[in-house]
């Protein structure tokens, strides 16, 4: 009786609330984001590593750099649709993105849900960090920790097989809340982090050597 009583009253202040949601891509435009990609800086005349194509919005791979947010989010699930197009290889979306170039001269402070082939759900820690169950078994010896340069950064996923054939759609969803970070792809659970040193900031695709598309990037307020 005691957990009916307490559905009900779940039920009922649930009543008339609304997730707000927002496009983060509109298809047309990279209107609400912008680059930073230290080598066009130095030299202009290098391609833009980010264009829309067909609908989509496409990471070049390269020159190597980074699409970020102009606004800031905190406590959201981040739902889009990713494919490697040509050969496999290397891109991530960063959360709660913050000082950029903060490593390697590249990299924004923040931390990654890695898309690489067949890693995707991977944690990489950039200058912000977070932990999971079984941390010593996923990151390595607890001395070897760190989110600079030369330290072990990387949290590895939970499953293996997660990941569409390449050429085909793959699905990921982020969700962020309060400090807790939870990754699925496919709807499988693939990470599922707590204790993140940050909270809020900006969101940031990667360009890191292989060209990818992405469509959706749909973003739902949990407040």
């Amino acid at each position: 009786m005691k957990n009916l009583l307490s559905l009900l009253v779940l039920l009922t202040c649930l009543q008339g609330v609304s997730f707000s949601q927002v496009s983060l891509f509109d298809g047309k435009s990279l209107s609400g984001w912008y680059m930073d990609v230290p080598d066009l800086q130095k030299d202009s005349s290098l391609r833009r590593p980010f264009i829309v194509r067909d609908g989509l919005l496409v990471s070049l791979g390269t020159p190597g750099g980074h699409l970020i947010s102009d606004k800031s989010y905190e406590d959201y699930i981040l739902e889009f649709e990713y494919r490697f197009v040509g050969d496999p290889g290397n891109c991530g979306v960063l959360v709660h993105a913050s000082t950029p170039r903060a490593l390697y001269g590249m990299f924004p402070k923040s931390i990654e849900v890695q898309m690489m082939h067949s890693n995707a759900g991977d944690f990489w820690c950039i200058q912000e960090n977070i932990q999971v169950e079984d941390m010593e078994e996923r990151r390595g010896p607890r001395e070897n920790w760190g989110v600079t340069e030369g330290k072990e950064r990387r949290i590895i996923n939970l499953t293996d097989g997660s990941e569409k054939p390449l050429g085909e759609w793959n699905q990921m969803k982020i969700k962020c809340e309060g400090d807790k970070i939870t990754v699925w792809v496919n709807g499988d659970l693939v990470n599922d982090g707590f204790g993140a040193t940050a909270q809020k900031g900006q969101i940031a695709l990667q360009a890191e050597g292989a060209e990818v598309e992405f469509k959706g990037l749909i973003l739902t307020s949990l407040k």
